[in-house]
This record gives structure tokens, sequence and C-alpha cells, in this order.
């Protein structure tokens, strides 16, 4: 329930700012009675597409620790602790990147995650199971791995993606919608609800084609982290710590945050197309046979 509660109102929020900001900047009625004002719809679809993915972004740090519960480590308590503040340390440092602020969060499934608006200001979070069931040298290559996503610009880059498909899909579904209120149903002057329809289903459509990409994107820098944590902790470690994860089954993270964890859902088929991960016995296969 605190999570939902926390995506709907954060969800709110940005809609709120986004409006507020379109009107600051005095962006005029995309809808207009001769039609569509495209430079103002652009507007609109890029402010929307881009703002949310990035205001997303930018409090991600913030919605993790309240919805996940993650207690940053400010001062190790124990040697548990201490042990991987200075294994992100390390990692981080070799890596080339400021130190991120290392968490814990409670829960029985093995898994961790990156996140934060930069490279140079980011989070890494472990699970208490990973730390109960992995080894030192399988967990270490899995800080490796969440490093490596940081280190790479992962987050920044999956805002941009979902920024420009986000815009596409607003833009393109108003201008289906508009082409089908006048050309098929032949709405001289406004829109009917035959624009408003088909650019609900439009958007729908569309979306899920977009998810499509956002998600082979998602799968591909998957395995760009492996080679990463591989560099950082070790070929083998990374491959022991994947088959671990692969005889564990881990469940995948709340879906905003699914795509930054180091295991996401299985499937095959059509299934595969929406998974934010490679099965791991394509990533281990990757990483025995990378030089």
């Amino acid at each position: 329930m605190k999570r939902t509660l926390l995506f709907l109102g954060t969800n709110m929020a940005i809609l709120l700012v986004l409006s507020v900001t379109m009107r600051l900047l005095g962006v005029e009625p995309y809808l207009t009675e001769q039609g569509l004002n495209l430079t103002s719809l652009l507007i609109f679809a890029a402010v929307m597409g881009f703002g949310g993915a990035f205001i997303s972004l930018a409090i991600s740090k913030w919605t993790v620790k309240k919805s996940m519960g993650v207690q940053v480590i400010e001062t190790p308590a124990n040697s548990t602790e201490l042990w991987l503040v200075e294994t992100v340390r390390k990692y981080s440092t070799k890596a080339g990147i400021k130190m991120p602020e290392v968490g814990i969060f409670d829960s029985p499934d093995v898994n961790a995650f990156a996140t934060g608006m930069t490279k140079n200001s980011s989070l890494i979070a472990v699970s208490t199971g990973l730390l109960q069931q992995m080894t030192r040298p399988e967990a270490e290559a899995v800080l490796g791995h969440e490093v490596a996503h940081a280190a790479n610009g992962d987050m920044v880059t999956m805002a941009l993606i979902q920024g420009v498909v986000n815009t596409f899909v607003m833009f393109l579904s108003r201008v289906i919608g508009h082409t089908v209120d006048r050309v098929i149903f032949k709405n001289e002057r406004g829109h009917g609800p035959a624009f408003f329809v088909t650019m609900i289903i439009a958007e729908l459509v569309l979306g899920v084609l977009a998810s499509i990409i956002v998600m082979w994107f998602s799968r591909q820098r998957e395995f760009r982290a492996d080679r990463g944590g591989a560099s950082l902790a070790g070929r083998q470690n990374m491959i022991a710590a994947l088959q671990r994860l692969n005889s564990l089954h881990p469940q995948p993270l709340p879906d905003k945050m699914a795509a930054f964890g180091i295991a996401g859902g299985g499937g095959g088929g059509i299934k595969r197309l929406f998974m934010t991960h490679p099965p791991l016995e394509e990533r281990i296969a990757a990483l025995k046979a990378a030089q």
C-alpha cells in the first residue's frame, strides 16, 4: 500500500510540475477549432515525455529509499557494512566515478540495484537476502555489476530513451486521432469523440511497441554491466554470481526499479520482448565466451 500511494503521489506531482512548466513557457493548446497545432503538440509531447522521465530519475534515490526502505550506511556499524562500503569504494575508484551512497534494504530475495541522477551521484543498494545467500566473492561481483551500471551512465541513458519514445508515442497518437477524426468521421471543426477514442487506442498500441524498444536497450546494457562487473571483480566471480542467481530464481524488483536490478523475470516467446533482463543462461554464456 505504501509503495502504491508513493507511486500515485509522485506521478501526480510530476504531472502538476509539468503542467505548470508548460503554462510558464506559454505553450499554446495543441487542439484548435481548425485542427492540430503541430508545433504546440510537439512541445507538449516533449515536455511531458522527457520531463516525466527526467523528474522520475531526479527523485529516484529519494523514491527508492522511501518505497523500499533502503537504509543508507552513513557510518558502518559492523564488519559486513564496512566490507560493503569499502568494496563499493574500491570499485568506484577503479571505474573512475565518485563514491556512491551504499545502502541495504530488507528483502528475502537476492537482488541489488543502482540508481541516481548521474554516475557521480548514484546509490547502490543490496538486499538482506543477497548478503545471506551469496558468498562474498559472488556478492562482490554483484556490486561490481551495479558500479558498472553507474559508471556506464545507464540510468541517464534509459531516461533519454524513455523520453524519446514517450515523446513519439504522445505526438503520433494525437496525430492519428486527428487524422481518423477528420478523414473517416469527416469532422471539419473541433474534435469529436472519435479523436479521443482513437488517440487512447493509438497511445496504448504505440506504448506497447515503445516498451519493446526500451526493454531491448535494457537487456543490452545488462550484458555490458556484466562485462563491467567481470572487469572489476573477476570474470569467474561474475559467472559464479549469475549461476547462483540462476539457482535461486530471484523475484524482480518493483516495476519502476525492475530495469536497475541485478536480476529480472524470465520468459520466452512474446514475453521475452518485454523482459528488462536477458535470461541468466544467456548472460552466463556471454561471459564464458568473452576473451
